[in-house]
């Protein structure tokens, strides 16, 4: 493992970080400033922020200069991901394009998939959703019940997905759909990529009990897409759903450490401001908070390694997966157990508003569920990492 960066990747970090020092506006390092804006306000905010960072050369870092990324190495990328952190610059509203869908593209899409889809999601003119979930499946992503039936060169689609991320500002949406009629399970499947500004198409909000509506139900009726903007094989919609999921599973976790660790540092200044630093029972529960927080670093700088070395993960990045979503669970558990019954009021005192920790103590229960459950990525190191028997 390699816990050191070359120079070349230390000038990176240094330019980036000037640029980020530069245009950040300074509302958004207050802590709570994203939670007080609209879906849609921040939506737009996020949106204009990421045409910008494009524009100066800070998207696509690892991605080829070829596709209009940087070229950059992952540690770069580790990089990147650690120092938009440390800036509070906000996340991305592209994360399941640019993250796992423009990959897939690159190892197994067509000339003209990469031609066409890749340039217009870096510059964020097309956003991207994900349909895998359908309701009733719970975790078992083979379940699928959509259907898309050839009709000419295109696939009438019907069904219902939900869970899906960015569904109300989706522009189109990668979907699992069973094909091949009469198949079963993980078998007959394809991965379509649907325009969702067509007839047959509805998209509506979920309110999550953070109150943002992040997700949504998408609804297909009669949609029509062309067999040409199938991912993949047709009738090998589980093996392009796997390659994607391993993108997502196994992304970096250095930029998540960073902030997982400012949040507790959050966490333990408010601690400090209830006068519960002192209890010994609440130091206890945040250092084994820390502790699990530094493994997780470890954990992020080996894979890091690995992958500089040019190794495919695989299966191994359900262990990952596994391993943030728990930590930063954790994290939030300390943090009602520290806080003790303030910790469930949003204004505790006239000088205190908790609601930030309390969007990101919300959201923290949903983790370890989306992506794949910790159950189904324990199964899945058993049986493909370990060996195990089923």
């Amino acid at each position: 493992m390699d816990l050191t960066y070359t120079a070349e990747e230390e000038q990176f970090r240094q330019e980036l970080r000037t640029w980020l020092a530069e245009n950040i506006p300074t509302e958004w390092t207050v802590p709570g400033y994203w939670a007080t804006l609209s879906d849609e306000e921040s939506f737009e905010k996020r949106r204009e922020w990421e045409a910008r960072k494009t524009a100066a050369g800070f998207s696509g870092i690892q991605w080829p200069v070829e596709y209009g990324g940087r070229g950059g190495t992952p540690a770069m990328k580790a990089i990147y991901d650690e120092e938009t952190v440390r800036a509070h610059a906000p996340q991305t509203v592209n994360v399941l394009g640019l993250t796992f869908l423009a990959p897939t593209i690159m190892a197994i899409g067509t000339e003209e998939q990469k031609a066409e889809i890749i340039g217009p999601m870096l510059r964020n003119e097309v956003i991207w959703c994900q349909g895998f979930s359908e309701p009733g499946a719970g975790s078992d992503l083979a379940a699928v019940a959509t259907r898309g039936v050839l009709d000419g060169d295109e696939y009438v689609v019907n069904g219902q997905k939900i869970w899906t991320t960015n569904a109300m500002h989706g522009d189109k949406i990668f979907t699992i759909v069973r094909t091949e009629a009469g198949s079963e399970k993980h078998k007959g499947l394809s991965m379509l990529l649907i325009d969702m500004d067509q007839p047959g198409v509805e998209a509506r909000p979920l309110k999550q009990m953070s109150g943002a509506s992040e997700f949504g139900e998408v609804f297909f009726t009669d949609a029509r897409v062309p067999a040409k903007d199938c991912l993949g094989e047709i009738g090998q919609g589980w093996r392009t759903a796997m390659l994607l999921l391993s993108f997502e599973r196994g992304a970096s976790g250095v930029g998540q450490y960073t902030e997982f660790r400012r949040q507790y540092d959050e966490i333990v200044a408010e601690a400090k401001r209830f006068g519960r630093a002192e209890d010994p029972v609440a130091r206890q529960e945040l250092a084994r908070c820390l502790v699990e927080l530094e493994c997780l670093r470890y954990h992020a700088m080996h894979i890091l390694t690995q992958v500089e070395q040019g190794r495919d993960l695989g299966s191994e990045s359900s262990m990952t997966k596994l391993q943030w979503s728990e930590a930063f669970q954790d994290l939030w558990e300390a943090f009602e157990h520290v806080l003790g019954p303030e910790a469930t009021l949003s204004a505790p005192r006239p000088d205190v508003d908790l609601s930030p920790f309390h969007a990101q103590d919300h959201w923290s229960r949903s983790v370890t569920i989306w992506g794949g459950s910790s159950q189904v990525q324990r199964n899945i190191v058993a049986e493909r990492v370990l060996g195990l028997p089923r």
